[in-house]
């Protein structure tokens, strides 16, 4: 079902409890299709429980989890390649992990729920960085107010590096 006006999504910690539903969903071929292989993911996601530079979260919907969420802090990683973004940049990742609810409203919606409460918190600027080909990921971003500011070339491949800024400015650097 689309989100409700006004929907509300909850976002809590990932514990070792929720790996083996977030190995279900990157299995799945919507995901997969984005992920490297789960068993990969799931290893980095494990240790990022328990890290400073990552937080890995499960996004709830009226108390079901449908989603992974995760932030970072680019300059929190050695070599990171968006640590040339301005201090106090976050970046997020999420995949919605329930099929019956990708395309009809919930990631744009849970993205810029989320992202208030990272500006609420005081964060300047968010990036993510959907693969170029992603166009139902980079529909959902651009609709939660996110624009694209330049092509990356990482670890993970070719990304569309894209950014919001807290009190909506528009700063393409």
């Amino acid at each position: 079902m689309p989100p409700e006006r006004g929907e509300h999504y909850s976002f809590r910690p990932v514990t070792r409890a929720d790996l083996s539903l977030i190995r279900q969903w990157l299995a799945r071929p919507h995901v997969a299709a984005w992920w490297d292989d789960a068993e990969t993911e799931i290893g980095q996601i494990s240790e990022h429980i328990d890290s400073i530079s990552v937080e890995p979260l499960i996004v709830e919907l009226d108390g079901r989890p449908i989603a992974y969420l995760q932030s970072y802090d680019p300059h929190l990683e050695d070599d990171h390649p968006y640590a040339d973004q301005p201090f106090g940049t976050l970046g997020i990742d999420l995949t919605i992990g329930e099929p019956e609810l990708i395309g009809i409203g919930h990631g744009s919606a849970m993205i810029r729920q989320f992202v208030q409460e990272l500006f609420d918190e005081g964060v300047p600027r968010v990036v993510i960085d959907p693969d170029p080909t992603n166009t139902r990921a980079i529909r959902a971003y651009e609709k939660a107010g996110f624009r694209p500011i330049g092509r990356r070339q990482s670890q993970y491949g070719d990304a569309l590096l894209m950014a919001i800024e807290a009190g909506g400015e528009d700063k393409n650097d």
